[in-house]
């Protein structure tokens, strides 16, 4: 005897999945990249670079 299919979900897998990123980010935790461009501040006579966190999608400028 063949009953239904039933697909069961594991709701505590999809809420770590989730969260994963969230959390890194609101403790602090960002993972910054550098957007594709560099530019050059004239006052402070240093390189200008543009960052994007991969995860929250926040962005900054970090001198270099």
């Amino acid at each position: 005897m063949s009953g239904p299919t039933h697909n069961i979900i594991q709701l505590r897998k999809i809420r770590q999945r989730r969260a994963e990123g969230k959390t890194l980010c609101t403790s602090g935790f960002h993972k910054w990249q550098a957007l594709s461009h560099s530019r050059f501040d004239v006052k402070q006579g240093k390189l200008v670079t543009p960052e994007r966190c991969a995860r929250c999608g926040k962005e900054r400028v970090r001198l270099s």
